[in-house]
């Protein structure tokens, strides 16, 4: 289907040419959204501007089963883009542009296959994935809209991805006590060294549950991200602010972890606050996770996707498993193309999703 393929490249020359960089979150109910209204002609379509450049497209039509959501905000950037971010270059293989693989081209896919086909259909595309605050596909999961399956877009090499790890961004703050720094001190005197202190522990633990496993994921993800602290070498630090993450199987407590690392700082931390938290794909307990990804993969199945590996990286898909939606990940690309410089899919990608599409929305299977 070389049309397809043709479509699917016109669109995503469109949609990259749109800036919607987030940040700094200047998105708007016009500009991209304009266009899709222009794209899909038969569609009952609902645009709603949630703050904070956060808009939702929804689009209906017919009596679908399934939703397929795609977000259309992009990372900023970087300098080392060899030409103009915002214009689709094609080569022989690939089509390079901010946003390509990251992941306008399941939402330039979509377009040509619902305009290839009268099928039944429903999109929701958002705005606010990359800002970590995901109002759009909260406000969507308010309404209980029921679908069989959600198909959330993201990098999977056009395979289907059941699982994945949640995630979670946490702020410390330490309190010590101002002094000269050539006495001998108390352990809890400098605000740096109990910080310091509280990342051994830490990272002990992480290395503790090494062997903890699920769905071909192992282990948990942690990083210390950001210490600063201080004033000078030969003065004792009276504060100290530190900011790190960790990304748990879908297995793992979020909570409990939570309580444990807030545990390892002695005295006290000042601050112990929770800034982001993403759940995991699957949702739920840890039963209750490998039923649903069981019911996931035979959804998945029964339309002919096929199923890869639980990836690292966290999605919005664990939003709507998390309300109780049987939902996956599966779009074109690959995920180490994502938010780098001279960002790129393939044409083989882009060509087989929107086929996989069209034949959803044509035929329903």
């Amino acid at each position: 289907m070389a049309e397809l393929l043709d479509k699917t490249l016109e669109h995503l020359a469109a949609l990259v040419a749109f800036d919607t960089r987030n940040p700094p979150r200047m998105i708007d109910a016009g500009g991209i959204f304009d266009y899709l209204r222009q794209h899909l002609p038969g569609f009952r379509i609902e645009v709603t501007d949630h703050g904070a450049g956060a808009v939702s497209l929804y689009a209906v039509r017919g009596k679908p089963r399934y939703l397929f959501n795609v977000h259309l905000d992009t990372v900023p950037d970087s300098p080392q883009w060899s030409a103009n971010p915002h214009v689709l270059r094609l080569g022989e293989d690939r089509a390079v542009g901010l946003g390509a693989c990251d992941i306008k081209g399941a939402a330039a896919g979509l377009l040509a296959a619902a305009n290839a086909s009268d099928g039944d259909a429903a999109f929701l595309f958002s705005s606010d994935e990359e800002a970590n605050d995901p109002r759009c596909i909260a406000a969507f999961l308010s309404r209980g809209i029921p679908f069989e399956a959600v198909s959330v877009a993201e990098p999977t090499m056009s395979r289907v991805v059941l699982a994945h790890r949640g995630i979670s961004s946490v702020l410390m703050r330490f309190r010590g006590v101002a002094g000269h720094a050539s006495g001998k001190q108390e352990p809890a005197a400098s605000a740096l060294h109990q910080a310091i202190r509280w990342g051994g522990r830490a990272l002990d633990h992480v290395d503790a549950l090494g062997s903890e496993q699920f769905g071909g994921l192992g282990g948990l993800r942690f990083n210390i991200g950001r210490i600063e602290g201080g004033i000078k070498a030969n003065m004792i630090a009276p504060d100290a602010e530190l900011r790190f993450n960790f990304r748990p199987l879908p297995s793992m407590d979020i909570d409990g972890l939570l309580a444990t690392f807030s545990g390892f700082a002695h005295p006290v931390a000042a601050e112990f606050t929770e800034t982001f938290r993403g759940p995991s794909l699957p949702g739920g307990e840890a039963a209750q996770a490998w039923s649903r990804q069981d019911a996931a993969r035979k959804v998945a199945e029964s339309l002919g996707l096929p199923v890869g590996a639980a990836v690292d990286f966290w999605t919005e898909a664990a939003l709507f498993s998390q309300a109780g939606y049987t939902a996956w990940v599966y779009g074109p690309g690959d995920i180490a193309q994502a938010h780098a410089a001279d960002e790129w899919v393939a044409f083989d990608q882009l060509r087989h999703y929107a086929e996989q599409a069209y034949r959803i929305i044509d035929h329903g299977t």
